[in-house]
């Protein structure tokens, strides 16, 4: 575990401090420029909640399945976690797109009918 660990660590800490200082020339150089620096941030993601709940609930379910998977060997224990982790993980995003996609488009057409307010604004 620590062959592992130790690089990986040296890796993102030259990472971050890397893209700390990238970050802060492109920020003083739209103030040089006179731009406002936070008008490129990103914009707040109102979603975070819902894709986060459905990408470790469908975790659970493969790590789960594959547990029983595996009592019941009916696949090699590792084959049976990384896939189904994968698998489950990946269908709680597609899920997670698909509502963000009909929200949006809800909202949009409650706001073009006055019945809501914008609230990004």
């Amino acid at each position: 575990m620590n062959e592992f660990l130790i690089p990986a660590t040296v890796f993102a800490t030259i990472y971050g401090i890397v893209y700390l200082i990238i970050r802060r020339k492109e920020r003083m150089a739209l103030i040089e420029r006179g731009l406002d620096p936070l008008s490129f941030e990103k914009k707040s993601d109102d979603f975070s909640s819902l894709k986060y709940g459905l990408l470790f609930t469908g975790i659970g379910f493969g790590l789960i399945l594959a547990n029983i998977l595996v009592s019941t060997g009916i696949m090699d224990r590792e084959a049976a976690y990384f896939s189904l982790v994968s698998l489950f993980g990946g269908i709680a995003l597609i899920l997670d797109y698909i509502l963000e996609i009909r929200i949006s488009k809800r909202r949009s057409q409650l706001e073009k009918a006055g019945i809501i307010n914008n609230q990004n604004e």
